[in-house]
């Protein structure tokens, strides 16, 4: 069951409506002021964006000074609900040039209601998507002085049919003089490693961004070296696929362009892609993780001022390839008092404010190892010294063409009826989420 919803109430951070829109008459007139009493005032915003009021439930949620709350009577999906508030905020994002927030709204009344009327028909949500709701909504909301952002929309014809056609995300009539295809492979590699070098957690979490330029309506193809897609791609040509490595790729979640049909019998990510830049499509990974970088420290605590500092960072991916913006951080007591460092590349210093040696190091080879070398003094006092906790190190970086999953893409097909030719670019990158070593 979708929201359901009742009602929408958009406040300012001191309770004020700023606007609001009744889709059902089994609520009264008087909700807003029941969330002002007993969740704004007893200051609970921040415990759960969830609460029961009597027999109604609310969702809340705040987006620069905005509070917009839905209120439903009845069970409702509490994850769409909050999809819902994400995707109508960029819908109104993309009318205000980028911002949202009071003046925003303010400036903005009959732009709002007009969008609200279309985007939630009886509480259950409509279409949220800029690309349609321009095509017959075409006045432009008033811009923040601020924004960068200049429309540059334009009008399309036969605007029905877009909206109740099967791809409602693209619109007809696009042409280009030069046709590209960009694809990023970005991906973040979280990692928690012993002392000693052991792996104690590790995933990766990667999506796959996308920027289209193509005329009319053409059709790609997508293939990567994901086990399951290969195997099921042997079955179809009935002769074994060499494709080298293969990775399994957990909780893959797909843009709406997708065909999920197409995915599910031949495992292949056939798609009619939006115009522009999107994210076509989300996914973890568990297994075989390539980790770029190994970083061994030793600190040993000589009495109580004094303490030595040895790390050796060693970068495991290729020796053609190189890591920009390494930033290691190394936790001190909070008690230092001076420090004296050696490095074999870049830059280190005592940062205060952060209670760490920051190491940073602009470019870093492949297959190539850095270390640091530090003495550190600490403050003598008289009163008993308390055990020092050893916040793990943590690591910043990025990694040009590399992917710590091993994912790759193998082809990139499109069709077109005009069968004019394209130009594809790939980039794979690796970053830094969660890169954490006890030491």
């Amino acid at each position: 069951m979708p929201v359901a919803a009742s009602a929408i109430y958009f406040l300012n951070l001191r309770g004020d409506v700023l606007i609001n829109r009744l889709y059902r008459d089994d609520v009264g007139g008087n909700m807003v002021d029941a969330f002002r009493l007993h969740i704004m005032q007893t200051k609970e915003l921040g415990t759960c964006p969830v609460r029961q009021i009597g027999g109604c439930s609310f969702f809340y949620m705040r987006i620069s000074n905005v509070y917009i709350v839905i209120v439903v009577s009845s069970n409702a999906n509490v994850a769409c609900a909050f999809k819902f508030v994400v995707e109508a905020v960029n819908l109104f994002k993309s009318y205000f040039g980028g911002a949202f927030d009071e003046d925003a709204i303010r400036n903005n009344f009959v732009l709002i209601y007009e969008l609200l009327d279309e985007i939630m028909d009886f509480g259950y949500p409509q279409n949220l998507s800029p690309e349609i709701l321009k095509l017959y909504i075409t006045q432009e909301g008033v811009r923040s002085p601020f924004s960068s952002k200049q429309p540059t929309d334009r009008p399309v014809p036969n605007a029905t049919l877009q909206v109740t056609g099967a791809v409602g995300w693209r619109r007809e009539g696009l042409v280009y003089k030069k046709n590209e295809v960009f694809l990023d492979i970005v991906e973040s590699v979280n990692l928690l490693m012993s002392s000693k070098g052991s792996v104690l957690r590790c995933d990766v979490t990667g999506k796959i961004l996308m920027k289209c330029f193509l005329s009319g309506m053409p059709d790609l193809k997508l293939g990567l070296n994901d086990k399951i897609g290969l195997e099921k791609e042997s079955e179809i040509k009935a002769r074994p696929t060499k494709s080298g490595k293969t990775i399994e790729l957990d909780d893959v979640t797909f843009h709406q362009c997708v065909n999920l049909t197409r995915f599910n019998s031949e495992k292949t990510v056939s798609f009619v892609p939006p115009d522009g830049e999107f994210e076509l499509m989300k996914y973890r990974i568990t297994e075989g993780v390539n980790l770029p970088f190994r970083v061994l420290p030793t600190i040993k605590e000589l009495g109580r001022t004094r303490m030595e500092v040895n790390v050796k960072v060693k970068s495991v991916f290729g020796a053609k390839m190189f890591a920009l913006g390494v930033v290691i951080k190394i936790p001190v007591p909070k008690q230092t008092a001076k420090t004296s460092m050696q490095v074999t590349s870049g830059r280190a210093k005592y940062n205060a404010s952060m209670d760490c040696l920051l190491w940073k190091i602009r470019k870093f080879p492949g297959q190539t190892e850095s270390t640091l070398s530090a003495e550190v003094e600490l403050i003598s006092t008289i009163a008993e010294k308390k055990s020092w906790t050893r916040p793990p190190i943590q690591m910043e970086f990025q990694v040009p063409m590399f992917t710590a999953s091993g994912l790759r893409v193998r082809f990139l097909k499109v069709w077109e009826k005009s069968g004019y030719n394209t130009v594809e670019w790939v980039r794979y990158i690796t970053k830094a989420g969660s890169y954490e070593i006890r030491c």
